[in-house]
């Protein structure tokens, strides 16, 4: 059996400590490294082969964000998970739009941790919906009550397809080119040719920006 390998990235030991206790009872999972800020996090993805980084934000020396950019910006093959807290949706977005795969919670049950690693080891996208929601709350006015029709009115400017309004909430909600295709009886090259319109149509750089769009646009919550 070939291993995840995974460093776990914080400030505090007891929380490197727990991960590391209640990850290593898995079979697919090894922890290589462990670091107590960026700044190591970026000297081991330098020496060590690591596949996923368990990424905090909020650390000394260097923080998540700014360890995530660098270590994407060197190796692309990483895959970041961003452990965050409710106190860190702020932060949230800013790390993904540097690379990170997708975000969390630190009090997540261990096999969420262990499928979100595993999900991110396949290349698709890990959104806490209990984050997503309350990064939702936090960002949008207090206002609601003409919210979604606001939201659905700024979609239609940006000329989407209804087509490709699904698109984006089954990326959203981490399926592959593939898997995307066998939900809506379409091939994997149209697939593939839909997003990629998608991405020129809203000018983004990627799957994980497109994640993001779907997020903050409410997408993945229908």
């Amino acid at each position: 059996m070939v291993k995840i390998r995974v460093m776990i990235v914080d400030d505090e030991q007891l929380i490197r400590s727990g991960l590391k206790m209640m990850l290593e009872s898995y079979p697919d999972i090894t922890i290589v490294a462990e670091a107590e800020n960026g700044q190591q996090a970026v000297e081991v993805c330098d020496t060590m082969v690591v596949d996923v980084v368990l990424m905090d934000i909020r650390m000394p020396i260097l923080d998540g964000i700014a360890a995530t950019e660098q270590i994407k910006a060197k190796h692309q093959a990483i895959r970041i998970l961003i452990l965050t807290t409710f106190q860190d949706t702020a932060y949230i977005m800013e790390a993904m739009e540097k690379g990170a795969s997708g975000y969390l919670l630190k009090d997540s049950s261990p096999e969420s941790i262990r499928d979100g690693i595993k999900v991110a080891m396949s290349g698709k996208i890990v959104l806490d919906h209990v984050v997503s929601s309350q990064f939702l709350t936090a960002r949008l006015p207090a206002e609601t009550e003409n919210e979604a029709s606001e939201i659905a009115a700024h979609i239609a400017q940006m000329d989407l397809l209804d087509r490709e309004i699904e698109i984006i909430k089954l990326v959203a909600k981490g399926m592959n080119n593939k898997e995307i295709g066998q939900t809506l009886f379409l091939s994997e090259g149209t697939i593939k040719n839909h997003i990629s319109t998608i991405l020129s149509k809203l000018a983004l750089r990627d799957r994980t920006q497109l994640a993001l769009f779907a997020v903050e646009h409410q997408l993945h919550l229908n």
